[in-house]
């Protein structure tokens, strides 16, 4: 781990604790070490630092859409932690370069709506979560954020003081020798199916 990274996720951790009380739950499921993908839902600019600050004790690496490597200073920033992909239709040298990431023992997050919700609902999965998934045969652990997009949800330009929460599921297996079509659906539809398990224990979780 970076000295950069490790400043990083610790200053944002302590800042959502002060400020917007982080609740985490769960961070035992995400493995310490080997490939793995961690693929959350997606509704507010802050969910990559959210899950940063959470899983701080391993540096991952983030997929972040193209147009934010272009923006001056932020993009330094991201391509720091990050690399490019297009959101719409995910480039084969994309794939091939998380694929290879995993398959060296990163940790890759992932947000498999292939975007940000706008109202904060869950949406399906887009084929390119499930196509590296099965691919690499990483681990996949679920997570769902919640107050994120409460405290900055898409098209506001200021931060809100909201509590956030982020719950990790169980880890879902992808070993075996599939690869084809159907079971990268397969695979989109079940890390769907359990953050929405996830959301409904959130919702049902006190503070």
């Amino acid at each position: 781990m970076t000295l950069a990274y490790r400043f990083a996720t610790t200053f944002f951790f302590l800042l959502f604790k002060i400020f917007f009380r982080l609740k985490i739950d769960g961070i035992e499921k995400v493995p310490q070490k080997g490939g793995v993908i961690v693929a959350s839902n997606h509704a507010s600019h802050l969910d990559p630092l959210v899950i940063g600050s959470a899983i701080r004790k391993r540096q991952a690496t983030f997929m972040a859409k193209r147009g934010l490597f272009k923006i001056p200073f932020i993009g330094a920033f991201v391509k720091t932690f990050s690399f490019p992909v297009d959101r719409g239709a995910p480039q084969p040298s994309t794939i091939k370069e998380a694929v290879r990431r995993l398959k060296n023992g990163e940790l890759i997050v992932m947000f498999p709506e292939g975007g940000r919700s706008r109202d904060g609902s869950l949406l399906d999965a887009k084929r390119g979560a499930g196509m590296i998934a099965a691919m690499s045969k990483a681990v996949i652990v679920p997570a769902f954020i919640d107050g994120a997009d409460k405290a900055l949800p898409a098209g506001a330009r200021y931060i809100k003081l909201s509590n956030i929460k982020i719950f990790f599921g169980n880890p879902i297996e992808t070993k075996g020798t599939e690869t084809g079509k159907d079971f990268q659906e397969k695979i989109g539809s079940d890390i769907m199916k359990e953050i929405k398990n996830l959301k409904l224990k959130v919702e049902n979780t006190p503070l």
